[in-house]
């Protein structure tokens, strides 16, 4: 099916449907969920290209708005490459890694367990019941990981190591808990959606482009992309469900082209009411429980700040936002020196970072980029550091401007 007509994302209407789009987001993690190329058709779950009525991309970012499905469960599937180096046996030669001493730590707890959705691919299955009831659990070979929530309490468990995490609060802090830590990272089609919807503004364009079928389901595709040239971002596409407004899989790829960057979609999908025993939950036999309290629903990163971590932010000496939209990129000073260098006598350490990094040097002096396929960064010598989903020449420009 061909296109249907775009409507340019600077029309007030759509504008004003995008941000009622917005109210639905879960609070996730910005950097690092962008955008995606134009390579989408072999992404999509299914052959089928379905021969649905007409719709625009307003009344389709508006039916995305006015979705409401309460009750679903199925199976999702994520895969993510952002092209980051292999580290190897880094982590275990720092002594663990961040939090690695920590007594008080629980490999079940969410904060950091559903990072490792940041690499590699997943299966998830979801569950949800309205706003007091959501499970999800990741799969991984004979173990798994599940996150309940139902009504005030909270658990994790990690079936591999037999470990539970455990939050109640009737204040309202489980739903915080929830959402403060299995949420933090996207894991569902519509959480990288309402992200991606977030983002548009009058530097992007959104347009209706075709359809799908995904798990089954008949789908409008919604393709968004940067109107401007330097960004990493190419376009997302987000198939939405055609009867609940739902959206079903989201892709995202880099400019540079290639794999997909973000690749998560339902495999299977059902909206009927799920087992009110799926948001069930006792520990079983002998497992190690771990009580999240208030003072640990920071996560465990927060906990392995070294002292004086809490006024880290202070040595920052203001974030700035240089440009909009797609190209922007945030600039703050460090107070510091840069990142140490071989050339700076930092020995082997100067030497493993130095691999990691691209070396550049411009009017605003030398300094290291270091690159994903979608969020680069610029340190200098001199600590300032420019980050964004840009092009290293980008940021280059952005600190010569800035000097």
């Amino acid at each position: 099916m061909a296109p249907y007509d775009s409507y340019d994302n600077t029309n007030e209407d759509l504008r004003t449907g995008r941000r009622k789009a917005a109210r639905y987001v879960v609070p996730v993690a910005v950097l690092g969920v962008a955008a995606a190329t134009i390579g989408l058709v072999p992404a999509f779950a299914g052959s089928g290209d379905p021969d649905l009525p007409d719709i625009t991309a307003q009344q389709l970012i508006e039916k995305i708005a006015a979705s409401d499905v309460q009750q679903l469960s199925g199976t999702v599937k994520i895969s993510t490459d952002l092209g980051l180096p292999n580290l190897g046996g880094l982590e275990s030669s720092l002594g663990g890694g961040m939090g690695g001493g920590d007594d008080s730590g629980s490999s079940a707890d969410p904060s950091s367990k559903l990072l490792e959705l940041a690499s590699g691919t997943h299966t998830l299955r979801v569950a949800s019941d309205g706003e007091d009831k959501q499970k999800l659990s990741l799969l991984d070979k004979a173990a798994e990981y599940s996150v309940i929530h139902n009504g005030d309490e909270v658990w994790a468990y990690d079936s591999a190591s037999n470990e539970a995490y455990h939050m109640k609060d009737s204040s309202g802090a489980a739903e915080k808990g929830t959402k403060g830590k299995a949420d933090d990272v996207p894991a569902t089609p519509k959480e990288l959606a309402d992200e991606a919807l977030k983002a548009a503004d009058d530097t992007t364009s959104v347009t209706v482009d075709g359809t799908a079928q995904v798990a089954g389901r008949d789908a409008y595709k919604l393709l968004i992309k940067p109107k401007a040239s330097g960004s990493t971002v190419g376009a997302i596409s987000i198939a939405v469900d055609s009867k609940t407004g739902l959206p079903l899989k989201f892709t995202l790829t880099p400019a540079s082209g290639g794999a997909a960057v973000i690749d998560a979609g339902f495999t299977k999908v059902d909206f009927s009411k799920p087992a009110a025993s799926t948001f069930d939950f006792s520990p079983p036999k002998g497992t190690k429980v771990t009580e999240g309290d208030e003072a640990k629903a920071e996560g465990p990163a927060d906990r392995a700040q070294p002292k004086g971590g809490e006024d880290l932010g202070k040595e920052f000496q203001g974030l700035n936002v240089i440009g909009e939209g797609w190209s922007s990129i945030a600039q703050f000073d460090t107070g510091g020196e840069g990142m140490p260098s071989e050339s700076s006598g930092a020995g082997d350490a100067g030497r493993f970072l130095d691999s990691l990094g691209d070396h550049v040097t411009g009017k605003f002096g030398s300094g290291t980029v270091f690159s994903t396929r979608l969020v680069n960064a610029l340190i200098t010598d001199d600590g300032k550091v420019y980050a964004g989903a840009v092009t290293k020449d980008a940021l280059v420009k952005a600190a010569n401007a800035a000097k």
